[in-house]
């Protein structure tokens, strides 16, 4: 498999794409003003201590107080005294200064979690301040080199903190693991000289960059080059390689093509299919993805695919193709938290257990940690996967401000009801003969009805004169009552054009019922062009010669372009 890393620098926002076999992987983003806090440690100051939730809320100078539980205070008591029977009055108090580190990002209305055992990440190890342990990375299989790198481990760590072995530290030599390990050490010397130096609230030590964060995390010897639009960038990515992994230097490149270098590797429309609802499969079928304020749900259909046997093999193939494309949608989303998935239904529990196989193989894949927890009686597979920041939908989108967030919006015919509701109202409490509606063209036409039939109704119920004009600058939800007065004015007001008027328009479409004629709009107000069908897509000067109640008529005096 080819790997690659691509970095897109922009001075508002920096952008890094994961390529396997020239397929987008996993997506990063980073704006200036909304960088990441995860891996930062403050100084913070207690702000609140609640029982109730066995927690406490820390001041650390962002907009959001942090959120502190008590299983992740322990180490403030020593060691002698952790208990976890321990409530959160017994280890913390408000007011109390304590060095804190955040693990996850704010999300929505919530802020940030923290925790007081602290771990700083390097190139091979990950030092952990607060407890006496060795681990092993589980990307790390082979039994020889787990117990040669616990053996160093042990040997190189100070007595009274930890160490866990990093995947990238397989087949390294005792020499760079020490390197990597005093790098730590001196950085947590640091760390610690800022805290007893520093006023609370205080910002006492700033992980890295996401460019240099994913150099240190993601750049290893499996990844085959790492591409840069940027050269103050690419010349600190060197640099920092030179002390961390100078083996790697020869495979970073500084890209010059002057097409930007999302667009080179096709990146861009690949991020927009990451915000599409809808996946397709290889086989014809494809995969929905709903993402709610509690769950994820991910639902499979066989859609064009009809199979070459049986209907059987036909579910399970299909089922087979989604298990692999959900793990791979669910790692590039970034999608967290409960996770629902409705497979096509089967009979089989040997085909059931062969769908989940492939789903538990590809899923071991992604290091964020997931849980598989089975299927449930309605043959629903309920998985959860931890959730550290926002997820891509997440970053790049907002709530409709029209629908807020619920994905759907009224119906034309329930807006024209509504329109037609307001008029009553209105024309019950005033006397004025003729009113001017200003709507949403689909909302008109609804109103208008086919032949203006809809609207010939409504004034003769009303005993009113109602002009209805199309507007796509309004929402469709919008209904806008212009004005109310006299039919003459109204009527004025009505229609942006007069008889004889020469104006220049282009032919959207053919006439509905007269191919014949030619349709052109101002404003939302139909102009029929006699005879102009054929013109559709050309600019053209016309005379109006008829104006009515919803829609003028014009002849064509000439062409302007074809």
């Amino acid at each position: 498999m080819v790997k690659e890393i691509l970095v897109d620098i922009d001075p508002r926002e920096t952008r890094v794409a994961i390529l396997e076999d020239k397929e987008l992987a996993e997506i990063y983003f980073e704006r200036d003003d909304e960088q990441r806090i995860v891996g930062n440690i403050y100084k913070g100051r207690v702000a609140d201590v609640l029982p109730g939730m066995q927690a406490a809320f820390v001041d650390v100078g962002l907009d959001k107080n942090v959120f502190l539980h008590v299983s992740d205070a322990f180490s403030l008591v020593g060691k002698k005294k952790q208990n976890k029977n321990l409530s959160i009055q017994e280890v913390v108090q408000p007011g109390q200064k304590i060095m804190i580190q955040i693990t996850k990002e704010p999300l929505g209305t919530k802020g940030a979690r923290a925790t007081c055992d602290l771990n700083l990440p390097g190139r091979y190890l990950v030092l952990m301040s607060t407890v006496d342990h060795v681990g092993v990375s589980r990307r790390i299989t082979d039994n020889k080199e787990r117990n040669r790198l616990k053996k160093i481990a042990h040997e190189l760590k100070p007595d009274d903190k930890g160490v866990i072995v990093r995947t990238a530290a397989a087949n390294k030599s005792r020499s760079e693991l020490k390197h990597d390990l005093n790098f730590l050490l001196r950085l947590w010397d640091k760390t610690n000289h800022h805290y007893h130096n520093s006023q609370a609230p205080a910002l006492i030590h700033k992980d890295l960059n996401l460019v240099n964060k994913l150099v240190r995390d993601k750049f290893t010897n499996k990844v085959d080059r790492m591409s840069i639009d940027d050269k103050e960038e690419y010349e600190d990515i060197k640099e920092l390689l030179s002390f961390i992994s100078p083996h790697l230097q020869s495979k970073v490149r500084l890209y010059q093509k002057s097409k930007p270098i999302f667009d080179y590797y096709e990146i861009e429309g690949a991020i927009e299919k990451t915000l599409q609802r809808q996946v397709w499969l290889d086989c014809g079928g494809y995969i929905v993805f709903d993402p709610t304020e509690a769950l994820t749900a991910i639902d499979i259909n066989t859609g064009k695919y009809v199979g070459s046997t049986n209907l059987a093999d036909t579910v399970l193939k299909t089922n087979i193709e989604a298990a692999e494309e959900i793990a791979r949608q669910i790692k590039l989303r970034d999608l967290g938290g409960i996770i629902i998935i409705d497979f096509i239904d089967m009979d089989n529990r040997e085909d059931q257990n062969q769908v989940l196989s492939v789903l538990e193989a590809e899923l071991k894949k992604d290091k964020t940690k997931t849980t598989i927890l089975g299927l449930t009686e309605l043959g629903l597979v309920e998985m959860t996967r931890k959730k550290e920041k926002e997820g891509v939908e997440e970053f790049l989108q907002t709530s409709c401000p029209y629908c807020e967030g619920r994905g759907r919006v009224l119906s034309e015919d329930t807006i024209a009801l509504r329109a037609i509701r307001k008029l009553r109202h209105i024309f019950a409490e005033c006397d004025e003969e003729a009113v001017l509606l200003k709507v949403h063209p689909r909302v008109a036409s609804r109103l208008i009805g086919l032949g203006g039939n809809n609207l010939k109704e409504l004034e003769e119920e009303l005993h009113r004169h109602i002009y209805v004009k199309g507007s796509e600058e309004l929402h469709i939800e919008e209904i806008e009552i212009v004005d109310i007065s006299s039919k003459e004015k109204i009527a004025e007001l009505a229609s942006p054009v007069e008889v004889g008027e020469e104006i220049t328009l282009e032919i959207e479409e053919t006439h509905v019922t007269n191919k014949q004629d030619g349709i052109s709009r101002i404003e939302g107000f139909i102009i029929d062009i006699i005879e102009g069908g054929h013109l559709v897509g050309e600019t053209v000067k016309v005379e109006i010669t008829d104006v009515y109640r919803t829609y003028a008529k014009g002849e064509v005096i000439r062409a302007i372009w074809t």
